[in-house]
């Protein structure tokens, strides 16, 4: 029976992937670099930045990491000015938190995560948060969830994954961890064959769980 729930935060609790992509390709444009969706979409998967396309143009570094910085700001901006609530989340966590203990694994700065949960009453439900830089590496590498299930003192068995992306899935699978697949548009056209589940809407979560 499982005991422990590893959240990742892009797209399963908030609806941000969107704007992470906004801000990347308007700062990109800035540099006159055009990153169509597939080619962001093949970058996000392997684990790699958005800026490869601007170093083999020549554009110099220090350039792009000033740029890289106006990326952040503009993110920051989306986060709060836009809708990020995914319908279901809060009433899904308070369910599953009578039953589970639950943690949040993200590739999110620490900064971004306290803007995007100002509020929002949902790292309430979680024992625990892992951002980028609190693990060796990031996803889709396993390490963020192994340091999950290390802070937990969980066997793999005990635990579940829910993640909508196929660089999370591929760190869950990494790491020997069953992992849910919920359903977000922005992911839709990757690859989740190797998904144990697949759920239309976090709402499912309880019942897949036997809630």
């Amino acid at each position: 029976m499982k005991e422990y729930i590893l959240f990742d935060n892009d797209g399963v609790l908030v609806e941000t992937e969107k704007w992470y992509y906004e801000a990347s390709i308007r700062a990109l444009s800035e540099l006159g670099v055009e990153l169509n969706f597939q080619e962001y979409m093949e970058v996000m998967t392997s684990g790699g930045g958005v800026w490869g396309k601007a170093l083999s143009m020549g554009i110099p570094q220090s350039t792009i990491d000033a740029t890289r910085d106006r990326r952040n700001r503009y993110y920051q901006e989306y986060l709060q000015s836009q809708n990020l609530v995914i319908d279901g989340v809060h009433e899904t966590l308070s369910i599953l938190s009578k039953h589970f203990q639950m943690g949040i694994i993200t590739t999110s700065r620490r900064v971004d995560f306290e803007i995007i949960h100002n509020g929002r009453g949902i790292v309430e439900f979680m024992d625990f948060v892992l951002c980028e830089g609190e693990y060796p590496r990031a996803k889709p590498y396993p390490d963020p969830y192994l340091k999950g299930l290390e802070l937990f003192k969980a066997d793999k068995k005990q635990a579940i994954i829910v993640e909508d992306s196929e660089r999370g899935l591929r760190s869950a699978v990494d790491a020997e961890i069953e992992c849910v697949i919920v359903y977000n548009d922005f992911t839709k056209t990757q690859d989740f064959s190797k998904a144990h589940h697949k759920i239309e809407k976090i709402t499912d979560l309880p019942k897949l769980l036997g809630i």
